[in-house]
């Protein structure tokens, strides 16, 4: 089976890609999709619509997990992540995989055992379990690879 991970942004957007061989689960790729900064959100959405699709294309997922956004303060950053999200979970839709969500805070109470995890210590769980030589970078990409791992866990 394979998973795609998606931490969603608007100028940036983490991805996660695993599989799970019956006892096995392998990390097979992670990154970050880059939109151009300081363009109109419309062109960004564009940009996250088309690496997406891509990234389906290559690896035809079974299965997508996707952050489910949190409270914010600053509403219009609020409002550009939704229609992220909305992009993303569009393509995933026509494309007929399987959509999971997870909150921040279950992320880091699976991984790590800890509510109030922070960063870190997600990215050290992270290396560790897929025995990775560095530790995957930006924090966020960590996120992205533990969405993966804890859908392949069969956590959720």
């Amino acid at each position: 089976m394979i998973i795609i991970w998606i931490d969603p942004w608007t100028t940036t957007v983490w991805y996660a890609i695993s599989e799970k061989n019956w006892k096995t689960i392998s990390l097979l790729d992670y990154g970050i999709i880059k939109t151009i900064p300081k363009i109109e959100n419309c062109i960004k959405l564009l940009e996250i619509w088309q690496d997406i699709k891509n990234l389906i294309e290559k690896y035809n997922p079974d299965l997508a997990c996707i952050e489910k956004l949190y409270f914010t303060n600053n509403i219009k950053t609020w409002i550009n992540v939704s229609e992220a999200r909305g992009v993303i979970l569009y393509e995933f839709m026509k494309s007929s995989i399987r959509i999971i969500e997870y909150t921040p805070l279950e992320v880091k109470k699976y991984i790590t055992g800890n509510w109030a995890a922070n960063k870190k210590q997600v990215q050290n769980a992270i290396k560790i379990f897929f025995k990775l030589q560095e530790t995957p970078k930006p924090d966020d990409v960590a996120d992205a690879i533990a969405i993966s791992y804890l859908w392949a866990l069969s956590i959720k």
